[in-house]
């Protein structure tokens, strides 16, 4: 089945010509999780995205499904129950994507450090339980300071007191979109990228009833019609709220920005994903991650009012990166001209609802609350006095609330950070939240869909267990998952593909590689070696890249992590897709102007 440009131009005839149960806007992470529950609850499902899927936020994120262990300093332990729970659910539905990774968390001995020796082992031991890793060979364990300096020789030793070992995954958040896209569009629903909602439309009553819509390829506006919409635009869910004249909009995101940088690893080299206080008495904590024989660092986590669609790292962004760095690994001395790459995304967070997780915020940030630490120390005191057991003391400390979240939490939020609203005139909006928390939030979406769907249209819909909705490329054991790789390795191999490229398909593309490697059959491209040919042949065909920017920058990982690469493959890629898209002399060279201008922002040339 194809899912490309062509099958583009079909789908935006039946927006037109249809009316559809369920209108999507936005097609980053969140309406992608919407658009393949509702095309499996049989819902007839539509989905616009006014850019590449994923170009937004969900493509600009640190790239981790992570358990926020952070969380349980404040002992927010209810978040972090979720929140593990979650990423296994998630892992579980797209097994080739998240991979299950120790990070090392170095402790420091300094003021305003989220963690000590003692209380990160607390923290640890808890995590583990609430993930259902005790006792496996994720658990937790700490390393003294001699060990970790073994480990990692460029950490600052100075106060250095020791490290935990924690279980989190690494992510490919642009793929998790794209194999969600595919799979709704397998599973019925109808979708196009690059048309852009520009109006609302009513019925008689005044209820939204559809959008208009402009096709930002042929510069076409067209009506399309449905009985519900749902705006998960991301950080452009308020904009689009604008567009919905009949009822008064109100603002409820407060955008963040947060930046990432990448340099080779032979500049700064990291056994396994790093996390730790940014030691700059700011309450941040950095992630350093090794990928690909890179490795990236960040975040940071500044209020945002620019560009929406393009937000860029400025200059005082590095400078704070490059201090949080050069302080905690002395001797590299990473500089603005060792960046090979960039990105820069923005969080849309709830504007009512704290701070982000990077400052170890979100709902519940604040002090606990007088009824909550109270009801904690008179447990404390029963259990000493031996009428109280250790499991009552344990749920006391579930059971903090702080002040800021009990004055807060509304009855709509479906999961930290996240809203789902439905105004006076039906339109629905699903903001806020992280990528973790993508199905759940969903997942909550659709229970009020199908309950409006019945009430107001008298159209029942089947309920499904999205736990177990598996995306496109993860149809195989979640249990099993190195051994199934190694499968679709050797399917790749037996097409003349070395180990090493035919691994990469694997990784890439999981249950999908028997598609990809289809395209064997019809030989090399100039220039493109086969394991590249058939990627970008399939991503053509079947993935609906339509520029090289969506090939180079999201299906794959070009411009972020092969720097050393790009110069090579980059026409050959642009001449390939403008043989399978038919392209013109004009437009070949706009998108190779498009795709050099891409580069140079992710390189940092307007700041070198």
């Amino acid at each position: 089945m194809t899912f490309s440009l062509e099958s583009r131009q079909q789908a935006i005839q039946n927006l037109k010509n249809e009316q559809l149960d369920l209108l999507i806007i936005g097609g980053g992470i969140t309406g992608a999780g919407v658009a393949i529950q509702s095309a499996a609850s049989g819902i007839k499902t539509g989905l616009i995205e006014m850019q590449d899927f994923a170009e937004g936020t969900s493509s600009r994120s640190t790239k981790l499904v992570h358990g926020g262990i952070r969380y349980l300093k404040t002992f927010d332990v209810g978040v972090v129950a979720d929140t593990v729970s979650e990423r296994a659910v998630v892992q579980g539905i797209a097994p080739h994507i998240p991979r299950p990774t120790p990070m090392l968390l170095p402790i420091y001995d300094e003021p305003e450090a989220t963690y000590d020796m003692f209380s990160v082992k607390i923290a640890m031991d808890l995590y583990d339980k609430l993930a259902g890793v005790t006792g496996t060979q994720y658990a937790n364990y700490t390393i003294d300071r001699k060990e970790v300096l073994q480990r990692e020789p460029g950490l600052k030793s100075d106060r250095l007191m020791g490290a935990g070992v924690y279980l989190d995954f690494v992510n490919n958040d642009a793929r998790l979109v794209i194999e969600n896209i595919k799979e709704a569009d397998e599973l019925g629903a109808t979708v196009a990228s690059h048309v852009k909602a520009v109006g609302m439309t009513y019925d008689a009553n005044g209820r939204v009833n559809g959008l208009k819509a402009h096709d930002e390829l042929t510069d076409e506006t067209f009506d399309i019609h449905a009985k519900l919409v749902i705006n998960t635009a991301g950080p452009w869910v308020d904009k689009v709220n604008a567009l919905n004249t009949e009822v008064k909009a109100q603002e409820t995101l407060r955008p963040t920005k947060g930046i990432h940088l990448v340099v080779d690893s032979s500049r700064l080299s990291v056994p396994q994903p790093t996390y730790f206080d940014s030691g700059l008495h700011d309450g941040r904590m950095i992630f350093v991650v090794p990928r690909e024989g890179k490795t990236y660092f960040g975040t940071t986590d500044t209020d945002y009012t620019g560009d929406y669609k393009h937000p860029r790292v400025e200059q005082t962004d590095v400078d704070y990166l490059l201090k949080a760095i050069n302080n905690r690994y002395p001797s590299v001395d990473i500089a603005l001209n060792d960046i090979e790459a960039s990105w820069a995304g923005l969080r849309p967070l709830i504007s009512n609802n704290g701070s982000s997780d990077y400052n170890g915020g979100g709902a519940n940030s604040g002090k606990v609350s007088e009824e909550s630490f109270n009801n904690l120390i008179k447990t404390v005191d029963d259990y000493e006095n031996k009428t109280a057991a250790r499991a009552d003391v344990e749920k006391a400390i579930s059971q903090l609330r702080t002040a800021h979240a009990e004055e807060t939490v509304n009855p709509s939020q479906v999961s930290r950070g996240s809203s789902l609203k439905v105004a006076e005139n039906g339109l629905m909006t699903l903001s806020g939240g992280k990528i973790t928390d993508y199905r759940k939030m969903a997942a909550g979406a659709l229970e009020m869909i199908r309950d409006i769907l019945k009430k107001d249209f008298n159209e029942t819909v089947r309920e499904i267990d999205s736990k177990k909705l598996q995306v496109s490329g993860g149809h195989f054991d979640p249990n099993n998952v190195e051994e199934t790789l190694k499968f679709y390795t050797k399917v790749a191999m037996s097409k003349g593909i070395s180990e090493d490229d035919a691994t990469d398909l694997a990784n890439r593309f999981g249950s999908n590689v028997s598609r990809v490697v289809s395209y064997a059959d019809q030989g090399t491209a100039d220039g493109l070696n086969l394991k590249e040919t058939i990627s970008l042949r399939y991503s053509v065909n079947e993935e609906m890249t339509l520029t090289p920017v969506d090939y180079l920058l999201r299906r794959t990982n070009f411009v972020l992590f092969h720097n050393d690469q790009l110069a090579a493959i980059k026409q050959p890629v642009i001449n390939e897709m403008a043989r399978l898209l038919n392209w013109d002399a004009a437009e070949k060279e706009r998108q190779t102007a498009q795709l050099d201008a891409a580069i140079a922002e992710a390189q940092l040339d307007y700041l070198k």
